[in-house]
């Protein structure tokens, strides 16, 4: 007995249906593969970069300027060839010999003699030193029972403002029409001898200065300062200040 298939089992008959059915659907999925666009998600955030002027650089334009030509260069100078005489006489300066001998006789200068040595003195420049730097005060009469430079110091100011005070004529100003607080400086010298000299003054009057310059003068001869144990010069600067009221007298 033969074996017979049924015709609606066998799967070759509509074999070519379903491959262009595959091939379709495989197509269509490809096709919105491509063409499927993709939205940017809501919650994405774009960030500015803002950058100072003041930090962004300038780039400098360079412009390439034409350089002059060169100088032409300078004519040749002609070469100026003395010619010089074929007979031209030079003299020949002879040279002695400077050699001795046995014969020749050597004068032999006389020696002077000393019969006195006179030492040029060399005056020696004595320091000066401004009263507020010198090591050892100048003496003022009365100030000996100091014991220490300060308080010579302070001995010799009252000393001379005491004088001031007592002898100088404040009586110049009103007579003088300077009324008001006058002041006078004076810079005098006590030098190493202990005297006092080189007085110089300023004031608002010529009578105002003289009369400080003559009150200084009369002060005593004090004991000189010192510097390194030498005696030397000191600069004392000295204000002088008097008021005048008007009507006083």
């Amino acid at each position: 007995m033969q074996v017979r298939k049924n015709p609606e089992a066998d799967l070759r008959r509509n074999s070519f249906i379903y491959f262009q059915i595959g091939m379709i659907i495989v197509l269509a999925i490809t096709y919105f593969g491509i063409e499927w666009k993709f939205a940017l998600s809501e919650s994405s955030e774009s960030y500015v970069i803002n950058i100072p002027e003041d930090q962004m650089e300038e780039i400098p334009v360079t412009e390439i300027k034409e350089l002059p030509p060169p100088p032409p260069p300078p004519p040749p100078v002609p070469e100026v060839i003395e010619v010089v005489a074929d007979d031209l006489i030079v003299e020949e300066t002879e040279i002695e010999s400077t050699e001795s001998n046995q014969e020749v006789k050597i004068d032999i200068p006389k020696v002077i003699e000393v019969t006195e040595i006179v030492e040029e003195k060399i005056e020696e420049k004595v320091e000066e030193v401004p009263f507020v730097l010198i090591e050892e005060v100048p003496l003022f009469p009365g100030c000996e029972t100091k014991s220490n430079n300060i308080e010579k110091k302070k001995c010799l100011s009252a000393k001379i403002n005491a004088h001031v005070t007592r002898e100088f004529n404040t009586g110049l100003g009103e007579r003088l029409n300077l009324y008001g607080i006058n002041r006078i400086y004076v810079i005098f010298r006590i030098d190493e001898f202990g005297k006092v000299n080189d007085i110089k003054t300023r004031g608002p009057h010529r009578a105002l200065e003289a009369e400080a310059e003559r009150v200084i003068k009369q002060l005593p001869q004090m004991k000189p300062g010192k510097q390194r144990n030498r005696p030397v010069s000191v600069i004392y600067t000295l204000p002088i200040t008097f008021e005048v009221i008007e009507g006083s007298m």
